[in-house]
């Protein structure tokens, strides 16, 4: 049984997500997420100006008169939400945590999909595959991912983004565009470097066999206490996925500087990762509207394809 306060949060999301879409978002979605390629329509009686190269031959001979194809754009796509629910996601110090925040933007992904008639699939992981969810189309299928985003209590507390992905290219026969939303914190993200290159390089492999199979792109949640250490004295941190204790004097300004270059480094190096496998980025912060992070993807991504 769904306690109440939860299926109040699905109403609130669904009323304000499809809002959003509808308003601003529904048009640069499709604008730049294209379908499978172009597929045979028809043939139709050769006109001048047309390509040379679409006559179809066989039909030209049988009839005695040049014939042409006719392509229309496969518009229809399949778009994959694997998101992270390790523990690292259940923090938040602004409005709202980072776990909430990435079942919002899974609503709103998955209603832009859903108005330009596409299917929608759900991957819940975190050091293992959680719930999958095949794709599909509808509102009350939108309306069961957004349930699970928001109320599925994981099982593991570690991340592995490469099982995900792994798993996405087990159980997708045809590309997607496939959303990652993480923190990449932990063992299985760029949190604990195994090379000079500043993160870890069998996520680079993992990322770059699913990137050339699939339109994947990160999107990265982050909350400024990650960057930033407050001064508030001695304080009892504590690494969600490990479960590890630290005191730490947060009146020390050398241990505050070094830990926010150490989180800064981090963020390059996630950064750096995404370069190097060609892969697209979505920057979220739960102290920023979401919104802005959008439109500047939506924007950059537009300009490249003209």
């Amino acid at each position: 049984m769904i306690p109440k306060e939860v299926l109040k949060k699905i109403r609130r999301i669904q009323i304000t997500t499809s809002r959003m879409v509808s308003d601003v978002f529904a048009g640069q979605y499709q604008s730049v997420f294209k379908g499978r390629g172009m597929e045979f329509d028809e043939v139709r009686e050769y006109q001048p100006g047309d390509e040379i190269r679409s006559i179809d031959w066989n039909v030209t001979a049988r009839t005695g008169h040049p014939y042409v194809k006719k392509f229309v754009e496969e518009r229809e796509l399949t778009v994959m939400l694997l998101l992270d629910m390790s523990a690292s996601s259940a923090f938040g110090t602004v409005k709202q945590l980072k776990s909430q925040l990435a079942a919002e933007l899974c609503s709103v992904l998955a209603f832009s999909a859903i108005k330009n008639n596409d299917r929608v699939g759900f991957i819940a992981f975190s050091d293992r595959i959680e719930k999958f969810i095949p794709a599909r189309k509808g509102l009350s299928h939108v309306l069961r991912v957004i349930r699970e985003a928001l109320y599925l209590k994981p099982q593991g507390k570690k991340t592995d983004i490469s099982a995900a992905l792994e798993y996405l290219n087990r159980v997708t026969a045809r590309k997607t565009v496939a959303f990652v939303l993480s923190d990449f914190y932990g063992t299985g993200g760029v949190l604990k470097p195994k090379s000079g290159n500043g993160y870890n390089e069998d996520l680079k492999k993992s990322l770059s066999i699913a990137n050339k199979r699939h339109d994947v792109i990160a999107v990265t949640i982050t909350d400024r206490r990650e960057f930033e250490l407050p001064n508030v004295g001695i304080i009892k941190l504590e690494d969600a996925e490990n479960n590890k204790q630290y005191l730490v004097d947060t009146t020390n300004s050398a241990l505050r500087e070094e830990y926010n270059k150490n989180s800064l480094a981090m963020f390059s190096s996630r950064k750096k990762l995404f370069r190097s496998v060609n892969m697209d980025n979505i920057d979220v912060r739960t102290d920023i509207p979401y919104e802005k992070s959008l439109f500047a993807f939506f924007r950059a991504r537009e300009r490249r394809m003209r």
